[in-house]
């Protein structure tokens, strides 16, 4: 049976001009008339004069942020039944709770995906529709109870039955016809309000996140995605005994609820129970799926008040176990808050970064083993920050990429870096041959106008293509290898080479070698720190060169201290280096102290 459609006025709230333009014309073509603001004051202006059936907000905005919007409509009379729906890049637990504490109905993280978006507007129009309905049929019935009182019992059921559809509608999941988040917060509410009257009473809690799902919605569209989530809520189901709640939080996030726990190895139990149900392989369509959950667990007792905190830590716990490798569990610790806690900072501190541009671009030679040239340029991001001093990128990129701030931090560094080596070019130190490098983040290599935004900073800079030289890690190509060969082909055409950085360390799959144009592998330090004299533990250094050699590649070695590891790799046939041994990563006018005065 096909779901009803329905459709309404929408009012789209970003201060991106592209989110804009994206989300108009695709509602657009889907037949919603459509309004569009890029400030909060204004769509408060919208909002009261032309009352649209649901509004979808930015959070993070100038001047008025999306949670004082919110605040604001459900403030007005004339406003506050309009639903908001939050689409935002902030995707921490503590966000989302206060997104449904200022009255928003739905939370969507950015990237999102279209279909997810769509259903979403789908239920919340669908939602509004049925409050009509009944509200007519309220005005109905009173005028049938005057006109015609032996249909009294017949339309009284009616209406309960419209209320019944509303009221399971508002708590259900429409694709798995699972108990959805507001279920779930309601249920976790009633279990903390028993265990404040018997102490002793314990719960559980299991938070669940597919592991690389997203790459199967990139690689296999939405459709496969969604018969996916089915099929691992059909198989988790199966681990569940009776009385146990299972829950859709949106996306691919799932929520177990185990009441009357009496030993930390019951969730524990069926955490493994769980995660060897889904090592099996899933037949959706034409297609065998690997795919498993990560999960975080907490143990409910007296000590949470509020149900957001156990949601807020089975969730800092599920991110440990993605930490320690996916597929697995992780069991709440006190610490692991005070971990979530500082990351949060960092956030706050990182955005501030971002908007007064304390980030610099330090470079690390690499140079020609044989003649001590240098060849090429490393651009390595560093964060002044003002009160902990230069900061290393292995201390926040990650928490960058967690709050998609990481591609903003990339482009910095590929437009300073290019511009840098254009002022090289430019004083005579270096011809075109001396090229720069530049890292891509997996999230940065896979947006969908990278390219663009690279010919906009080679026309910006004036350097060729051929100067510029893209180090991605394997992750970056295996998560989506059909995407990944796609852009590689583009970014072969404007002459740009590609390095896999850290290799070896990665998914250890050699198949993509053979089918993309990549120029270089660069050997990650950890082998280089394990060579020994007379030649130890050379044996995957020396693979690595043979392959590159078989496949007309380069090789360059990272981390290279000693005199003894720069001989061993010059007999290995290693061409290229970099590390202390020559330089440490400096700023520019170091590293223009180096070109003039070489090794």
């Amino acid at each position: 049976m096909m779901t009803k459609k329905y459709s309404g006025d929408i009012l789209i709230v970003d201060d991106k001009p592209n989110n804009l333009r994206f989300l108009s014309t695709t509602l657009t073509e889907q037949g919603y008339k459509v309004r569009s603001v890029t400030d909060g004051l204004m769509a408060l202006t919208v909002a009261q004069a032309a009352n649209p059936d649901l509004i979808l907000l930015d959070i993070m905005m100038p001047n008025v942020d999306g949670y004082e919007v919110c605040q604001r409509l459900k403030a007005d009379e004339q406003t506050q039944n309009i639903p908001v729906i939050f689409l935002s890049a902030l995707d921490e637990v503590i966000d989302k709770v206060k997104a449904f504490s200022v009255g928003g109905v739905d939370y969507i993280t950015k990237p999102f995906q279209l279909d997810e978006v769509l259903a979403r507007i789908q239920t919340h129009l669908s939602l509004r529709a049925a409050q009509r309905e009944i509200r007519q049929l309220n005005v109905e019935l009173e005028q049938r109870v005057k006109q015609r009182t032996a249909q009294l019992e017949q339309e009284i059921s009616e209406r309960l039955q419209a209320q019944e559809r509303l009221l399971h509608l508002a708590l259900h999941d429409v694709l798995t016809g699972l108990p959805n988040r507001t279920w779930f917060m309601k249920r976790l509410e009633q279990l903390l309000q028993q265990v404040n009257q018997a102490s002793s009473y314990q719960f559980a809690v299991l938070f669940l996140d597919c592991d690389r799902f997203q790459s199967v919605n990139d690689s296999l569209g939405h459709l496969v995605g969604d018969q996916l989530l089915v099929s691992i809520a059909r198989r988790i189901e199966l681990c569940l005994r009776p009385d146990t709640t299972f829950c859709r939080l949106g996306g691919d996030e799932f929520t177990i609820l185990l009441q009357n726990v009496n030993a930390r190895s019951e969730p524990v139990n069926l955490a493994k129970k769980i995660l060897k149900e889904l090592a099996a392989p899933f037949q959706v369509g034409s297609y065998q799926v690997f795919t498993n959950v990560s999960i975080g667990i907490v143990i409910g007792s007296d000590v949470y008040k509020q149900p957001e905190h156990i949601l807020r830590d089975a969730d800092t716990a599920m991110y440990r176990a993605k930490a320690n490798g996916k597929a697995c569990y992780q069991i709440f610790e006190q610490p692991m808050h005070s971990h979530a806690l500082h990351n949060f900072q960092l956030e706050s501190e990182l955005r501030v970064a971002i908007e007064q541009n304390q980030f610099e671009t330090y470079y690390q030679p690499i140079v020609a083993i044989g003649d001590r040239q240098i060849s090429s340029f490393e651009a390595l991001v560093r964060w002044h920050h003002p009160q902990a001093g230069l900061v290393m990128p292995n201390s926040f990129i990650p928490i960058a990429e967690e709050m998609g701030a990481v591609v903003a931090i990339d482009l910095f560094v590929l437009r300073q870096a290019c511009q840098q080596l254009r002022n090289w070019q430019t004083e005579g130190l270096i011809d075109e041959t001396v090229t720069m490098s530049v890292n891509l983040s997996v999230r940065h290599f896979m947006t969908f106008d990278l390219l663009t935004q690279i010919d906009s900073v080679l026309a910006e800079t004036g350097i060729k293509g051929s100067s510029l030289r893209l180090e991605i890690t394997e992750r970056a190509i295996m998560e989506n290898a059909e995407l990944a060969a796609r852009i590689i082909d583009q970014l072969q055409h404007r002459h740009i080479q590609l390095s896999i950085d850290d290799f070896g360390t990665g998914y250890s799959s050699l198949s993509y070698l053979h089918r993309l144009p990549i120029e270089q592998l660069k050997i990650d330090r950890s082998f280089i720190i394990r060579i020994g004299k007379n030649g130890k533990n050379t044996e995957i250094i020396t693979a690595i060169i043979a392959l590159a050699k078989s496949l007309n590649m380069s090789v360059i070695a990272e981390g290279v201290e000693t005199q003894d590891q720069l001989d061993q790799l010059n007999n290995l046939g290693c061409k290229f280096c970099q590390g202390y041994i020559f330089s440490k990563p400096v700023d520019a006018d170091t590293a223009r102290k180096l070109l003039i005065a070489g090794f």
